[in-house]
């Protein structure tokens, strides 16, 4: 399992943390698209795993990370969210998720899942807040039809023709969410221009002031 395994892990690991742990990364096996699609539309999140290696670093640097910045909300507002934001609890200039530019920032995933080649996986930070279940952990409707309207005109129809083949988004439950304070979705894109890539994630004017 090395190293990693045998100490305090830096977050709740899952059943499927642990089985990932116990494999070498040439006996692991990548999630292709189309794995993802049925992972997303069947709401298994859960199965979303991590290369070996790459899931041995992620729990090395987190645990680095939280000893010097006292947690990773810390540390992402330091180093990778608007200085414009400010100090939570934020002050979202709309209480609708998505709608102000301002409200959100665009990323790409510093720690992605174990996929296949060529899909790319970004992370949308919002300081607006959106919405769950409190039962459930899950989003609400209303939320997922804000999420789904925001994917489609930012990202979908930037890709044109057949773009709605090549993205596909999610949000993990409360329980999956390793940076449980600050609102984020995921989005998977598959084959997209790198320049195009380049335009989603720009760091904006109205992020830095």
């Amino acid at each position: 399992m090395g190293d990693a395994g045998a100490e305090e892990p830096p977050f709740p690991l899952t059943e499927v943390d642990k089985w990932v742990l116990s494999q070498t990364d040439e006996e692991y096996r990548y999630h292709d698209w189309e794995e993802l699609r049925q992972i997303i539309e069947t709401n298994n999140l859960s199965v979303l795993k991590r290369k070996p290696s790459d899931l041995r670093r992620y729990m090395k640097w987190t645990a680095e990370t939280k000893a010097q910045y006292g947690s990773m909300t810390k540390y992402l507002m330091v180093h990778r969210l608007p200085k414009s934001w400010g100090a939570t609890p934020f002050q979202p200039a709309s209480v609708i998720p998505f709608q102000d530019p301002s409200d959100y920032r665009v990323l790409v995933n510093d720690w992605p899942y174990g996929f296949t080649q060529g899909i790319s996986h970004i992370v949308v930070w919002s300081r607006t807040i959106i919405p769950t279940d409190p039962e459930s952990g899950d989003m609400t409707p209303e939320s997922r039809k804000t999420v789904e309207s925001f994917v489609e005109s930012y990202f979908v129809k930037s890709i044109g023709p057949g773009g709605e083949h090549r993205v596909m988004w999610f949000k993990n439950w409360v329980a999956l969410q390793s940076v449980r304070n600050l609102e984020h979705i995921h989005v998977l894109v598959k084959d997209v221009d790198p320049a195009l890539l380049a335009e989603w994630t720009k760091e904006e004017e109205y992020h830095r002031r």
